[in-house]
Parts: C-alpha cells; structure tokens; sequence
C-alpha cells in the first residue's frame, strides 16, 4: 500500500479516491491503537469515538501531506499526524481545568527542588513536607492531578529566536537511509538520562513504570500483581511520572 502512495505522489501528486480508502481502512486499527493509549489517561466522559473521527481526519491528512522524497516510512508520519491530531483536539476540549494544570507544576516543582536539595530521590513524605501538607491530603493531591501525565511532544521542542514553535517532529523525520550523527549521539544521551532517571525511582514506582510501559498491562493488573489497590497505582505511577517530568524538564532546558 504504502509503494501505491508513493508511486501516486511521485507520478500525479495526487492520491485516487479508491487508494485513499484502502489506506485509511488498512490504517484503522492504528487509530484505535492510538486512541485505546490516550484513553486509559483520560476522564471518562471523553467521547473515544471522536476522538476516533479526529484520528481518521488526522490520517487523512498525512495522505494529502506525505512526502515520499523525504525518504520515512508513510506509517511513522501517520502515526505523529494522527496523535497530533487527536491532541489538539484534546486541547480544544480543555478536558483539564486550570486550576489542576497549576496544582500539577507545584507538584512538578516540589519534586525537583527536594530532590534537587537532598541530591536523591524523595519520598513522599518529604515532598508532603515541602508542600506542607499531611499525608493523607498529599495523596488526595496526586489523585486530582494523575490525569495530566499525558505529554504532548510538540510542545516540549520549545520556540526559536522568533518565539515561534521550532517546527514539529514530523518535519524532522529522518532519513532512513541516513544516519544524524549528532540526532544519534542526543538521542543516545537522553536513552541514558531516561534509563538512570527511572533507575533512580524508588523500587516501588520502577516497578510500576516498568509494568505498565514495558509489559503494557493496565492499572487494574498491575494492582493485582502487587497486592495494592487500584487507586493505589494510579498514585504511585503519578509520582514516578512527576519525577521523570522534573528530570527531563531539566534535560531539555540545559
């Protein structure tokens, strides 16, 4: 499918109807994928089968938009157009209020100026400390704000001198048949800075982290895996993504 695309954009510059929907079905179990991933991050009065719509004009428009000279396979620019897609939309929603969005950087924060102070990882107890707040009251905290782990990768590539958006990481596919010394080396240096940081989680929080994006089970089995509630695991791996938060923060800041 993918040698038809490339031969209709390099031939004509345009896609024929029967093609266009051929791929759009042959791409639709990536969109419920993708939509099934951001799900499990998101309140439950979020429509999946708009979101599914958003998807599918999202793939659309990576058809219209795909560049087959720039030598990337067309599934990886789909996959960035469609989670694109489906973000922005989230984001027209405002699906989080403010009011938590703030809560969530003076979690973020707390995490990194006591880590920061005692040169390790804090518990939570500490980082209550920090907040001045009880335990239990720390916990109702990371309840209200678990639903914000959900990243956006534009916005993380920051602006240029103009304070406009540095491009998208769709425009930056690369070559497959090129190797970026210097994309190697930053990638290479942020795999380390990611395996140290979740090596330095508590074991508790690793373990979590390890489960859920590695072994790809969800909240629920992961709970039954460790004896704990389920609730229990959304705080401990709330808690673990606002470590990484603060860590990469500081990465992508230098």
């Amino acid at each position: 499918m993918e040698t038809l695309l490339r031969e209709a954009k390099m031939k004509h510059d345009e896609i024929p109807p029967d093609l266009k929907e051929n791929i759009i079905l042959e791409h639709a179990p990536l969109i419920r994928y993708i939509v099934n991933r951001i799900a499990v991050r998101l309140p439950s009065h979020i429509d999946l089968d708009d979101l599914h719509n958003t998807g599918v004009i999202g793939l659309m428009d990576a058809i219209e938009k795909y560049d087959p000279e720039k030598n990337c396979k067309f599934k990886t620019y789909a996959e960035f157009r469609i989670k694109g897609a489906i973000l922005d939309q989230l984001r027209s929603l405002d699906w989080v209020p403010r009011s938590v969005r703030q809560k969530g950087r003076k979690l973020e924060n707390a995490y990194g100026e006591v880590e920061q102070r005692l040169g390790r990882s804090a518990n939570e107890d500490e980082v209550a400390d920090s907040l001045g707040l009880e335990l239990d009251k720390f916990h109702v905290l990371i309840n209200q704000v678990r639903g914000i782990s959900l990243v956006n990768l534009e916005e993380i590539r920051g602006t240029n001198s103009d304070g406009d958006r540095a491009g998208t990481f769709a425009d930056i596919i690369e070559d497959v048949h090129a190797e970026n010394p210097f994309a190697s080396l930053k990638l290479m240096e942020t795999k380390h800075v990611i395996s140290d940081t979740i090596g330095s989680l508590p074991e508790k929080e690793r373990l979590v982290v390890s489960l859920y994006y590695y072994e790809d089970l969800n909240m629920k089995e992961i709970g039954n895996i460790l004896g704990i509630t389920e609730s229990r695991v959304c705080q401990i791996h709330t808690k673990a993504v606002m470590r990484l938060r603060s860590k990469l923060k500081g990465l992508v800041d230098r």
